[in-house]
């Protein structure tokens, strides 16, 4: 379990979970990105966000945390790629999506209000279809 969120009750990670996509959200709509669901269910895995970026069909992970991460991989660990990369293959079977596809990462930093934002486009490379 991440200890920077190991001290809150259930509701609370997800209030700070909720909080981060909102933040999230802003940030990849003023980067010009088109909101097209934000999470996106199949099976046990979920999708924080799925945006549209021109040609390009954008999944993304938000975590957020109180203080940064040593390394991305502290946060995006191999299953959760996995997980990630299902869920967008199962979306884009449902959807018919025919758009190249990327994976992007955004990690805040802080609190509420005082988030700072690592945004990584393309943080991993899978190839659907």
């Amino acid at each position: 379990m991440d200890q920077n969120l190991s001290r809150k009750s259930p509701t609370e990670k997800m209030k700070t979970g909720q909080d981060g996509e909102d933040v999230a959200v802003k940030f990849l709509t003023y980067k010009g990105l088109t909101i097209l669901h934000r999470n996106w269910r199949m099976w046990h895995k979920e999708v924080d966000i799925i945006a549209r970026d021109g040609d390009e069909i954008v999944f993304v992970e938000v975590k957020t945390r109180r203080v940064e991460p040593v390394h991305t991989t502290d946060v995006i660990t191999q299953s959760k790629m996995k997980n990630l990369i299902a869920a967008a293959s199962a979306y884009i079977t449902m959807n018919k999506v025919s758009l190249d596809c990327r994976f992007d990462v955004i990690i805040l930093t802080g609190r509420a209000g005082k988030y700072s934002i690592n945004y990584i486009p393309n943080a991993f490379r899978q190839y659907l279809r």
